[in-house]
């Protein structure tokens, strides 16, 4: 599931591919089979090249207690930020709703 952090991460920076790609030095296709899944044993040191461009450690990626939601929440959170609706309007939306 780090593929799948990577991406979440990605996308809530507003960065493409080609952009963390070019800014870490990770070939654009390593990051997205890394996010399709299909790379699935990443090495320390590209984790570290793309930790450092997201601006977490890497113990963020790698870390499986971030990965608590079911596959329903992931799903909705992904359509949420494909929609483009930012934090900020979710926590409105939210404090609205209380």
């Amino acid at each position: 599931m780090i593929g799948y952090r990577v991406k979440l991460l990605r996308e809530e920076r507003k960065m493409s591919i080609s952009e963390l790609s070019a800014k870490s030095g990770v070939a654009k296709s390593y990051i997205s089979s890394l996010e399709r899944n299909l790379q699935t044993n990443p090495t320390i040191l590209v984790l570290g090249k793309i930790a450092k461009i997201l601006s977490i450690k890497v113990d963020a990626l790698l870390n499986e207690q971030a990965d608590s939601l079911d596959a329903e929440w992931k799903k909705i959170m992904q359509d949420i930020v494909g929609l483009g609706i930012s934090k900020e309007e979710m926590r409105q939306f939210i404090e609205d709703r209380k």
